[in-house]
């Protein structure tokens, strides 16, 4: 399962970016046609992150349906079960969206200031 490592890889890069401040969420889009399940980067998601500062954040995943292009009668229509294939039967279509793996957001929690 690359999702594990996909996870991993995540975590340990989203820490290193926040300094080892706690973090409260972290935001992904992943595209349908992207490859990654995004049921199994939520499954990894807890294990990934404890005991760091990650442990206890929220993982917010939105899902991008798969869009494809279609160089032969120029449609652009929603790529049914990952199938390459466009509604008036060419395949020969390009994928216009769904492919993507993104952060977008990380949410820090405020440090307590010391007065």
């Amino acid at each position: 399962m690359h999702e594990l490592a996909l996870t991993e890889s995540l975590v340990e890069q989203v820490a290193e970016h926040t300094a080892g401040r706690r973090v409260s969420a972290v935001h992904l889009r992943v595209g349908l046609l992207s490859g990654v399940v995004p049921e199994a980067i939520e499954f990894c998601f807890d294990v990934a992150a404890s005991g760091g500062p990650l442990e206890g954040a929220t993982l917010v995943i939105e899902r991008v349906p798969g869009r494809l292009g279609c160089r032969t009668c120029g449609l652009e229509s929603a790529a049914a079960d990952g199938l390459p294939v466009c509604p008036c039967g060419s395949a020969d279509v390009e994928v216009v969206a769904g492919r993507e793996l993104t952060l977008t957001r990380v949410e820090v929690l405020r440090e307590p200031s010391c007065a």
